[in-house]
Formats: C-alpha cells, sequence, structure tokens
C-alpha cells in the first residue's frame, strides 16, 4: 500500500513499472489522491493511474469519478478528467464515452488555454477505439472559435485540432474536415515550416 512519502520517492522514469504492481487498494488510493491540493502527490497519482491504464483495465471502473472532474470548478481537476476518460477509452465495454462525449467535447470552451490543449491532444486516444464519435468529434473541432483565445496560443491549437484530424482522416474523410485542413494549410495562424509539415502527412 502507498504512502503520501512513497508516491512521491518514486522517480518518473519508475512510474511505468510502479503502476504495473499496484493492487486493487492501492487504485482505489490513488483515485482519492487525484482531489488532493498536494501537486507533487496529485500528479504522482495521475502518472500511475494513466500508465495502469495503458496495459490493464482496473481503473476504468472508476469513469464516473473521471467524468464528474469534467464539470470541475477546478482548470487541473478538469485536466485530470480528460486524461483519464480518454486513457480509458480503450476498455469502455459499456459505451460510457458515448454518453460522456458533450461534456467532454465543451472543454473546447474551457477558460484556460492549456486545458483546451489537453481536450484535443487527450483525443488521439479516443479515435482509434470510438469510430462511432469521429463525427462529433470532427464537428467540435473544426467549429472550434480561435478568436475567443489568445493570439499566441492559436497555432499551438490548430496544430493539435489538426493532428486528430489527420489520424481520423486514416479511416474516414469528410469534406469539412478536408475543407478545415485545406483552410489551415492557406490561413495566417501556422507558419510555412508547420504548414510543410502538415502537409506532408497528407500524401
Amino acid at each position: 500500500m502507498f504512502t503520501k512519502e512513497s508516491i512521491t520517492a518514486i522517480d518518473k522514469s519508475d512510474i511505468q513499472e510502479a503502476s504495473k504492481a499496484l493492487t486493487k487498494a492501492d487504485i482505489i488510493q490513488l483515485v482519492e489522491w487525484l482531489s488532493l491540493k498536494d501537486d507533487t502527490i496529485r500528479y504522482q497519482a495521475l502518472l500511475l493511474l494513466q500508465c495502469r491504464s495503458m496495459f490493464f483495465d482496473d481503473v476504468y471502473p472508476f469513469w464516473d469519478t473521471f467524468r464528474d472532474k469534467l464539470k470541475s470548478g477546478n482548470s487541473y481537476q478538469r485536466s485530470i478528467g480528460l486524461a483519464l476518460v480518454a486513457e480509458n477509452a480503450k476498455w469502455d465495454v459499456q459505451n460510457r464515452m458515448e454518453d460522456t462525449i458533450d461534456e467532454y467535447l465543451a472543454l473546447l470552451k474551457d477558460e484556460k488555454p492549456i486545458t483546451i490543449r489537453r481536450c484535443v491532444q487527450e483525443l488521439v486516444k479516443v479515435v482509434p477505439f470510438k469510430p462511432g464519435l469521429n463525427k462529433k468529434i470532427i464537428d467540435r473541432l473544426i467549429s472550434f472559435d480561435f478568436a475567443a483565445v489568445n493570439e499566441t496560443m492559436r497555432k499551438s491549437i490548430l496544430l493539435d485540432i489538426l493532428n486528430v484530424l489527420l489520424i481520423i482522416r486514416k479511416e474516414q474523410k469528410t469534406d469539412e474536415a478536408e475543407s478545415f485542413i485545406m483552410n489551415a494549410l492557406s490561413g495566417e495562424i501556422l507558419d510555412k515550416k508547420s504548414k510543410k509539415q502538415i502537409a506532408a502527412l497528407l500524401s
């Protein structure tokens, strides 16, 4: 069983191996610690649960806890919710993502740009396992309001969005997504280097 002292002593390079040795009691404890105000313990708990979710389905039963975090007043808790919902999409035999996706995608309008980026970035873990949600995800991403975020964040968020669209594109092309990608390549948000990289991925 972890203690708050022992969890902070785990080196980041050892997180993955430590996650494989977690017991059911450890997982319950770590989920509880996600709500702590102590950043160090909270972050280690998140990393352990994320790594565990890569290999095993025994974090998935806490889905509703993670889903509730999507509506938290704390941006860090919202990011935790995004990360663990996305990481467990692969284990979602009960199709909970279908009921959760609207709450998840609502964070595309989050007040914190870093949370918006997390929302988009984590979708790369969702789309391979939830093809039935592709259309909804595409529709929300291509309607993102770039004017609502600081100009300094627009390029990063656009690249995040394009990355998800390109993953979906391998399995499913839509006229709307193709048009969005072409507009991004001809628009002013991306620099020449970024445009060249994206164009190369289209071929």
